[in-house]
């Protein structure tokens, strides 16, 4: 069997066996979290008592929707964004370890290939605000893309100081490193959320979040102000793609951050080559990516709109700074200890 076709069949089961599964549950739980947090009763129509067949329901609907094409949109571009923000997000599932042997593909240089991929959603959201023809949405992809950008550079930054510490750039190996990482030269191994990269962790989430376009960072959509934003055009199955790809980037981001900060598919009391992780491991990293999940829907439903001004100083004056303090910090102790 050739590589490509492996490849394609390895992330192709992933995707379909473990992305949209969580897509699903994701959808549903941030239904009922948030009607939790509203006092409101949430779905409870379509799948009985609990609703849980809602995130079904409502994605029939949209498959149902006509796909509308507007007379001004730039058709081939309008048409392929969607797609481009999609494969963007399950393009970063190839190097994900859900185990020691289990990943699509190991590379050495994992870190830079994430950062890489992760970064497409950006352009698909500048092709959807630019080729619509209407005026809400290149204001919604405009700010999409000043916003993506500031963010982008505290979590590059965020991740750097995780690469420094684990002295590598595979995922696998940083997920040992941390299994293998002592405290204070004790036979003691936790996760890089609690030696060293508190801060970095803290970081990472919140230019996911801003990554994300979700609330407080969702000014490239803000209803009350653009009607959508880049997504105003949209409608049907494409509108659909738009609306999973904020959900698996969501679990795509969650699985990062728990493979950089959280030990990954490893836990403590564990060996890293255990074999025995590899059937663990799945459910492991699968549980740590909902931790992480209900902590987006969380400040999704907690915090207010930030407005422009608020979200960029947040990134340049504040983020930014803190991130290369983690990096000297970082450097510091990996040269000493």
């Amino acid at each position: 069997m050739s590589f490509w076709l492996l490849l394609v069949i390895k992330v192709g089961v992933i995707v379909g066996v473990v992305v949209m599964p969580l897509v699903l549950g994701i959808i549903f739980g941030e239904l009922k979290i948030s009607a939790h947090m509203q006092s409101r009763i949430g779905p409870y129509f379509a799948g009985g008592r609990f609703g849980w067949a809602q995130p079904l329901a409502d994605g029939l609907k949209f498959m149902q929707k006509e796909d509308l094409v507007p007379d001004a949109a730039d058709s081939a571009v309008y048409r392929l964004a969607p797609y481009v923000v999609l494969m963007g997000t399950i393009a970063t599932f190839v190097i994900i370890p859900f185990g020691p042997d289990l990943i699509a593909r190991d590379l050495d240089l994992g870190v830079f290939y994430l950062l890489a991929v992760s970064s497409l959603g950006t352009l698909g959201v500048l092709m959807a605000g630019w080729s619509s023809g209407n005026k809400y949405s290149l204001i919604g992809g405009l700010r999409a893309a000043a916003q993506l950008i500031a963010y982008e550079l505290p979590m590059v930054l965020a991740v750097v100081a995780v690469a420094i510490q684990a002295g590598t750039l595979s995922l696998n190996g940083i997920v040992e490193a941390q299994a293998t990482t002592e405290l204070f030269g004790l036979n003691i191994h936790l996760p890089y959320v609690i030696i060293g990269q508190g801060l970095g962790f803290a970081i990472f989430t919140t230019a996911v979040l801003a990554e994300l376009s979700r609330i407080p960072f969702d000014m490239p959509i803000a209803e009350s102000e653009l009607t959508m934003g880049y997504l105003t055009e949209y409608s049907g199955i494409r509108f659909t793609m738009f609306f999973l790809g904020e959900y698996a980037g969501m679990i795509a981001f969650a699985a990062i951050g728990a493979t950089l900060y959280l030990g990954g598919w490893w836990i403590p009391g564990f060996s890293a080559d255990d074999n025995l992780m590899n059937f663990i491991g799945p459910l492991v990293l699968i549980g740590k990516v909902l931790l992480l999940a209900f902590l987006f829907i969380w400040f999704r439903w907690t915090w207010p709109r930030l407005r422009e001004d608020q979200l960029q100083t947040l990134a340049w004056k504040w983020l930014i700074p803190l991130s290369l303090f983690n990096i000297v910090v970082t450097a510091f102790f990996k040269v000493v200890f």
